[in-house]
């Protein structure tokens, strides 16, 4: 119980440390390197599939890897002394999102579009990481006795479960703004100002990134940290692009607007 997947708690830091470093190199270069997929499409990324399909690939692993690991180590009654209930409850919010982002937002795309097979890739290889340094965190390496049953009462937990799921409400309702933009068979691209598009290019990404704030509080942990800095690294650079291009094909009538790229009021 003290390791997972044989890998001690010294490189089990020792990656996670990289990880962070890797998060800082990824977010300078998405501000030369937009990746081209959705709004952003281009071929400068090779070969693509059809969107569905590689949604689904790419956020599975997340989902997959997080409930093996989860059906692997809740048999017990304990995890080095922390409360079984508590870790199914973190795992859960977790298995939640990535079961919505794998299986039922792909089945909700309207359109015809395609993503490249390398951001495919990449996004399968950072949410299997993901899902081995969160479970890690959980069900290895967090402190021995952390989280006890009081875990559940305590500001973290509370604070951090509210702001996660306002951010889920927020993703779900920016991600139905955008699919209802245009009917079907219209190929035209139109400005999405209700909810959270009233202040921002992004609000899905706000959403998002706004969840994993609140994951990592009600974990209190450096792997929900962690994921929490790489939704920005990811997400900022490209809020920011979108940005770009919506006041390239709209002009004036975007930038009269005076969005913010990603957080309401402030960027």
């Amino acid at each position: 119980m003290d390791s997972l997947l044989n890998i001690d708690m010294h490189t089990y830091y020792l990656l996670m440390t990289a990880m962070f470093v890797l998060a800082i190199v990824v977010y300078v270069a998405l501000f030369w390197f937009k990746a081209g997929y959705g709004y952003l499409s281009s071929s400068n990324w090779g070969p693509k599939i059809n969107n569905r399909t590689a949604w689904v690939l790419m956020e599975c692993p997340a989902f997959i890897f997080m409930l093996l690991y989860t059906i692997s180590f809740m048999g017990y009654d304990s995890v080095r002394g922390n409360d079984r209930t508590v870790l199914l409850i973190m795992a859960g919010f977790y298995l939640v999102h990535y079961f919505q982002r794998s299986f039922i937002f792909p089945m909700l795309m309207r359109g015809k579009g395609k993503m490249p097979l390398a951001i495919m890739a990449m996004g399968m290889v950072f949410n299997t990481l993901n899902s081995y340094f969160i479970a890690g965190w959980l069900f290895a390496y967090a402190p021995e006795e952390m989280y006890t049953k009081e875990w559940l009462t305590s500001p973290q937990f509370i604070i951090g479960s509210l702001i996660f799921l306002t951010g889920m409400l927020i993703n779900l309702d920016s991600d139905h703004v955008i699919r209802h933009l245009r009917r079907p068979g219209d190929n035209k691209h139109y400005i999405p100002r209700k909810g959270l598009y009233k202040y921002v290019t992004s609000a899905n990404y706000f959403g998002e990134l706004t969840e994993w704030v609140g994951y990592a509080i009600l974990t209190w942990s450096p792997a929900g940290l962690l994921f929490a800095v790489w939704t920005f690294a990811n997400l900022a650079p490209r809020a920011k692009a979108l940005t770009a291009k919506y006041e390239e094909e709209f002009g004036d009538e975007y930038r009269d607007l005076h969005k913010k790229h990603l957080i309401p009021f402030i960027w």
